[in-house]
């Protein structure tokens, strides 16, 4: 009888150790993991709060393709396949998705160098106007026969 336990523990502990790379060597997504990053596409809304019959569907789609040890990017592939890309929550980052990202911060940082150029053709119109006026204080001083004239224009028109 103790051989018997013995040899069954042994077995069990042989079969353990033979499991064990098995299970490390399955990617382990989670339901949890998977919801917030794929659409419902009846709700359009993430998976995680869509409460749709159809969300139901696909949360057991997504768990069955957990149990039988697929990856994240496994699973959102076959997702994709079953329900169309507008089930997933980010697009892929390739082909025209990548356009799709790129063009708004390209466009954002043009701008951003059409305004810096503007303000520095701005500024230095500024400078150029600034040294071609010539301050008030260089202006040299009216011939007092000059002032005298203007004071009786002056005068003239007041009346």
């Amino acid at each position: 009888m103790r051989r018997l336990l013995a040899t069954l523990s042994a077995t069990a502990v042989v079969a353990a150790l033979a499991a064990a790379p098995a299970a490390a060597s399955c990617p382990r997504a989670t339901l949890a993991d998977i919801e917030d990053e794929v659409m419902c596409p009846v709700c359009g809304v993430p998976l995680g709060l869509a409460e749709a019959p159809q969300a139901e569907r696909e949360r057991a789609f997504v768990q069955s393709l957990i149990d039988r040890c697929r990856s994240k990017r496994q699973i959102k592939r076959a997702l994709a396949a079953q329900y169309g890309p507008s089930v997933l929550a980010l697009p892929d980052h390739g082909g025209f998705n990548l356009a799709a990202y790129l063009v708004p911060a390209l466009a954002m940082l043009a701008a951003s160098g059409g305004i810096a150029l503007a303000m520095a053709r701005w500024q230095r119109e500024r400078k150029r106007s600034a040294s071609r006026h010539a301050p008030l204080d260089d202006v040299p001083a009216l011939d007092p026969a000059e002032l005298a004239r203007l004071d009786a224009e002056l005068d003239s028109h007041e009346r």
